[in-house]
């Protein structure tokens, strides 16, 4: 948690987090929103199939949005290691 530190001109200036906590938020933030969009995918590509009642262009249209659900899924298991990555690069 940021906390607030006022000077004596009474402005208050907020202390910015450590790196380590920025990181770890921008994990968090970064799986949820990658595992959401997996997440969406996956359920279009279902009913993009189940609707797709023969026609060969709608079951390419369904595995095109199941390849990009599994994509979304492989970058949110790997996001902790791309952050890790980016924390060795920045020196935190």
């Amino acid at each position: 948690m940021p906390s607030a530190v006022h000077a004596d001109a009474g402005v208050a200036v907020v202390a910015a987090n450590s790196l380590p906590v920025v990181i770890g938020n921008l994990q968090a933030w970064l799986m949820g929103i990658l595992s959401a969009l997996a997440t969406l995918f996956l359920v279009l590509a279902g009913v993009y199939w189940a609707t797709a009642g023969g026609d060969p262009a709608q079951v390419d249209k369904a595995k095109g949005a199941l390849r990009n659900a599994l994509l979304g899924y492989a970058l949110a298991v790997l996001a902790p290691v791309l952050l890790q990555v980016v924390r060795g690069i920045v020196g935190g």
